[in-house]
């Protein structure tokens, strides 16, 4: 199809002048801007579309972003973009389909097609943050060395960090000095290492770390991805770390048309080693890179976009970039200041509930808070008023029977995960205890009673029988099976029967665990077992938001990222809390960019509203069990009053009180 015919499809004509620039732009390196709410995911979509009409091959094109979320979603746009454009009604564009995913995701996709070339077995484990926990835990006991001077999540974050920075076990002990901390890290991380070598095992940075040492080491492979994709969509470029920027980079050395979207002013994850500078110096990456800037939004009122413009403004660190909106001024901005954190959080319900009587779905009203811990108040007063809520963060594949479901498919497939076997050898209760456990993964076995050996034998023909079903049937058959072979449904059903109502929810889970293996049925059995089993060891706290529950969301704003309600609350804007006082706010200092940072998440809880805001602090809060009279929050003082309705906002010095 010429390009003068392409200027007159629909899928055009529906794009702004900047969008539609950013989807005709198609060769070579570009780099969009796009601010909140400006209709980012609609610009890839539409340019993949617009790439496939051009004739561009599907499976030639790639778009990665960061949660699985935004990739299915992504996912179902193309498809149904493609399956709705009549001129690619034909066999290739019917069953072709461009590679959306998440970089993990991405990560185990090359891992799993190199298995044999790296050394990794094809049905490896994923260790999720417990397991390395667990694995750390045992590192340390080996080692000899206090868990309380070494916490184990802290030795976690350093080696994580390390990973994600592109640094591998044997560089770093090449580059480690003499320092106290430096040396025992090594340690720490050599026996993790052989703690996961052992189970045939990755953890989630080793997913990335691996596909970056592969694709930089080895030409051959290089070359494979590169000729395979020739188009590369990389979303939440500002989210990427060191390693993601070098997979992306190494996909798209050889032709160079790579499309990158991003917002510098949502760059709120440094925490975890994102770098927005990686989006800064994108066009020095790339000469000749073209720039298209995305600044309507079709997200937020008038109201709510002045207020998010003003407080990003003051950052330094970033491109200049002024969100616009065509929509209406909207409400004002309600500010409440508490008396306590407890008046706070009633003041959230009793308006909840007003909002309610107005006919608001309360799914379309979410409360945000810079910490955790902020929860605990929010929920005891939803519970005491009533109101429906639901928090974001208590996974499905986090509860323990599923996990359970899940370890004996992994250990059917994967007989080296001894954390798996240790976990459900005796689950449910078989009478193998912790002492014939440690036997067994001794070599030690022979010194075992032949009753024990016999309960042994039985549980691996469990694994075999389970192993052959998975290869043979559709997934959810083979986890409805596991639920009756491993004894699990017989233990639950015995538990409800003496008047266990924990063990009927914990039934119905496994039940639900079937019910979600239907979607993967389609596929042949091995790759729908594997596509099963790596979707839930990736999955993330986004992915428990069932739409379909009618309940407010709370939320931490950095858990909101990418997420937008009608209505929405940020509580706690109170100084040292929001902005954080870890974060620092010295100008002279590295902090200066960790203090834009927190600017820059309260501009990202700012743009999750469409319709209404609330911005709620206390004037008094219980933190590790002191009172502290607050200071509202300088951002508070940053917005316009115009926009602002309420009660004043006064500034109190600080003082602290023991109960």
């Amino acid at each position: 199809m010429q390009n003068d015919e392409l200027k007159e499809q629909k899928y055009l004509t529906e794009l702004n002048p900047e969008q539609r620039l950013a989807v005709e732009t198609t060769e070579g390196p570009l780099l969009i801007l796009a601010g909140a709410g400006a209709g980012k995911t609609k610009v890839i979509t539409h340019r993949i579309l617009h790439l496939i009409k051009k004739g561009v091959v599907p499976g030639g094109i790639l778009a990665i972003t960061f949660t699985n979320k935004a990739a299915k979603e992504m996912r179902e746009r193309v498809n149904k973009l493609i399956e709705s454009d009549r001129s690619l009604q034909n066999p290739i564009s019917m069953f072709e389909r461009p590679f959306v995913s998440t970089f993990h995701a991405l990560g185990v996709h090359i891992i799993k097609e190199n298995s044999k070339l790296l050394g990794i077995p094809r049905h490896f484990n994923i260790f999720d943050r417990s397991d390395s926990l667990s694995a750390i835990r045992g590192a340390l006991k080996d080692i000899g060395l206090d868990p309380k001077q070494f916490e184990p999540g802290r030795m976690l974050s350093l080696i994580s960090k390390q990973k994600g920075g592109g640094v591998t076990l044997d560089s770093y002990r090449e580059s480690v000095g003499n320092d106290f901390i430096g040396r025992n890290l090594l340690l720490i991380w050599e026996k993790y290492e052989k703690a996961l070598r052992t189970e045939g095992a990755l953890d989630f940075d080793d997913l990335l770390l691996k596909t970056s040492e592969l694709l930089r080491t080895n030409a051959e492979v290089r070359a494979y991805y590169q000729k395979q994709w020739q188009y590369v969509h990389i979303d939440e470029y500002q989210d990427t770390n060191k390693v993601q920027y070098d997979i992306a980079k190494a996909l798209a050395f050889a032709h160079h048309n790579i499309a990158v979207v991003g917002d510098i002013d949502q760059s709120i994850y440094s925490w975890r080693g994102a770098d927005f500078k990686n989006i800064m110096r994108f066009e020095h990456d790339y000469p000749g890179a073209k720039t298209v800037l995305l600044e309507e939004n079709y997200r937020s009122t008038k109201t709510i976009l002045e207020a998010a413009n003003t407080i990003i403004a003051k950052n330094v660190m970033r491109k200049d970039k002024n969100l616009f909106t065509k929509n209406p001024d909207g409400e004002k901005i309600t500010v409440y200041g508490g008396y306590d954190e407890e008046d706070e959080a009633h003041f959230v319900t009793r308006t909840v509930k007003e909002l309610m009587k107005e006919r608001v779905e309360p799914k379309n009203i979410a409360v945000l808070y810079r910490a955790n811990f902020q929860s605990r108040v929010l929920e005891e007063a939803f519970l005491q008023d009533s109101v429906p809520y639901q928090v974001l963060g208590v996974r499905f594949f986090e509860r323990k029977e599923v996990k359970d479901i899940l370890a004996y498919l992994r250990a059917s497939l994967n007989p080296e995960s001894l954390s798996d076997i240790k976990r459900i050898i005796n689950t449910p209760a078989r009478g193998l205890g912790k002492t014939t456990v440690l036997k067994i993964f001794a070599g030690d076995e022979a010194s075992l009673p032949p009753s024990t050996k016999r309960k042994i034998a039985d549980f691996r023909e469990i694994l075999v029988q389970i192993k052959e079903r998975a290869f043979a049937i559709k997934p959810s058959e083979t986890i409805a099976s596991i639920i009756t072979l491993s004894g699990m449904k017989d233990d639950f059903e015995k538990g409800i029967s003496a008047g266990k109502e924990e063990d009927r929810e914990r039934l119905e889970n496994v039940f639900e665990l079937v019910a979600l293996a239907e979607k993967y049925d389609y596929l042949e059995p091995e790759e729908g077992i594997e596509k099963l089993l790596t979707d839930a060891a990736l999955a993330s706290d986004q992915d428990e938001l069932k739409e379909e529950a009618n309940a407010v969301k709370l939320m931490t704003v950095h858990a909101s990222k990418g997420l937008e309600f009608d209505y929405v609350f940020i509580a706690g804007l109170e100084e040292d809390l929001f902005p954080h006082s870890q974060m620092g706010n010295d100008k002279d200092s590295g902090n200066l960019e960790r203090g834009e940072e927190e600017r820059r998440l309260f501009y990202v809880a700012l743009t999750r509203a469409c319709k209404k805001l609330y911005l709620t602090y206390a004037a008094v809060r219980t933190i590790f069990g002191m009172k502290k009279i607050n200071v509202p929050s300088e951002f508070l003082s940053d917005i316009n009053e115009e926009l602002l309705e309420g009660e004043p906002r006064e500034r109190v010095k600080t003082i602290y009180l023991d109960d």
